[in-house]
């Protein structure tokens, strides 16, 4: 997937690593709806400013 530092869409891995924990962590997250995410076609992505906004980070 695209690595840019910009992408507004993150896949589970990318995001993961963004934020330094594991792939689990942010698969728990999603399903328990701690972690914001949207369909895009076949995949589930993870929005980058939601993300970061869920970890203390600002974007």
């Amino acid at each position: 997937m695209n690595h840019s530092e910009t992408s507004l869409a993150l896949t589970y891995k990318d995001a993961a690593d963004l934020v330094g924990v594991e792939y689990r962590t942010i698969k728990a997250g999603v399903e328990r709806g701690t972690i914001p995410s949207v369909q895009l076609g076949p995949r589930r992505m993870i929005p980058r400013a939601a993300l970061l906004r869920v970890f203390g980070v600002e974007p």
